[in-house]
C-alpha cells in the first residue's frame, strides 16, 4: 500500500509544475484574456485578407487535379 501511495504522489508531481499557485492564477487568467483580446482584433482585421488568397490557391489546386 505504501508503494501505492508514493506511485500516485510521483506520478502527480510533474503535473504541479503546469497548474499555477493559486495566488497568482488571477495574472495568468487576466495575461490569458488580454492575449486572447489583441488576438481577435488581428484576426478580424487579417481575415477578410485571408480568406480570398486561401480561396484563389484552393482554385488553382482543384483546377490541377482535374
Amino acid at each position: 500500500m505504501l508503494e501505492l501511495l508514493f506511485a500516485v504522489a510521483f506520478s502527480a508531481a510533474p503535473l504541479m509544475l503546469y497548474v499555477p499557485p493559486i495566488r497568482s492564477f488571477n495574472l495568468v487568467v487576466v495575461t490569458i484574456e488580454d492575449l486572447l483580446r489583441q488576438t481577435a482584433v488581428y484576426t478580424l482585421r487579417a481575415y477578410p485578407r485571408i480568406r480570398p488568397a486561401f480561396s484563389r490557391i484552393f482554385n488553382s489546386l482543384v483546377r490541377l487535379t482535374r
